[in-house]
């Protein structure tokens, strides 16, 4: 398709969430997004030196191809994900090689699927779910993180490594943001107190199975050919975009 405003081709991308979870003012609401294709300008973000040191090439490659006026950091992970693979194909093409186990592996990315979540357990407009754990029978209420989330768990990790470089803080960080409430009780202290206290880890892994049910994304795995070995997942890397960066 062509847009007469933006004077470049453009494309339509489908979000796995269908935009179920963002508010109905929220332009990702309606579940798809504009994207124009990879230019020179592109190409230039994602061998900019200072953006690849601090992490944030694809962040900043994915803004400048996203054409709907939306807020980035509102963006879902699973979202932005399909947005990351749609970039891909856009700039150079459906097809993706990379090594596993020595060999090399070819992928056909538009045959990537979304992965099916449970639409039962939502209330369009309203990212906010609940689930009781088996365990202790806490009733959790919880969001699904978005990209604002996500780099405020990235600050806050890299905080607490400064303080105690031993530490491995990135499962219950991630907790303490997702969960809103824990029997009703929203208070952050709280919240805090019982992942890094009373959250027990069979609940912790009876959690991450339902999530499973509710989270929207890419199916990014595979089956090796030679059918050996379990599922593998799709390395993604600046050389994801860029094979001739050879990062």
């Amino acid at each position: 398709m062509s847009d007469e405003k933006f004077k470049f081709p453009t494309e339509v991308v489908e979000l796995p969430s269908k935009g179920l979870v963002y508010p109905e003012d929220n332009p990702l609401a309606e579940g798809k997004i504009v994207m124009k294709y990879m230019t020179a300008k592109e190409e230039d973000i994602l061998t900019n030196q200072n953006y690849i040191k601090n992490g944030t090439v694809i962040d900043e490659l994915l803004k400048s191809l996203i054409v709907s006026k939306i807020n980035y950091n509102d963006l879902i992970v699973g979202d932005k994900n399909a947005i990351m693979i749609a970039a891909r194909i856009l700039g150079y093409g459906k097809e993706y090689s990379f090594k596993y186990n020595d060999e090399e592996v070819m992928i056909d990315l538009s045959e990537l699927n979304h992965v099916v979540f449970d639409e039962s357990q939502y209330t369009k407009g309203k990212n906010e779910f609940s689930f009781t754990l088996p365990t202790t029978e806490v009733t959790l209420t919880y969001k699904l993180l978005n990209h604002g989330d996500e780099a405020q768990i990235d600050k806050e990790v890299k905080g607490l490594k400064r303080l105690n470089k031993n530490a491995s803080p990135e499962v219950s960080t991630r907790l303490k943001h997702m969960i809103i409430s824990v029997n009703e009780d929203n208070d952050r202290k709280s919240i805090r107190d019982f992942v890094d206290d009373h959250f027990l880890a069979r609940d912790t892994r009876a959690f991450r199975e339902h999530l499973k049910t509710t989270q929207p994304d890419v199916d990014l795995t595979f089956f090796p050919e030679n059918g050996e070995g379990d599922q593998v997942t799709i390395p993604i890397n600046l050389n994801f975009f860029w094979p001739d960066a050879q990062i």
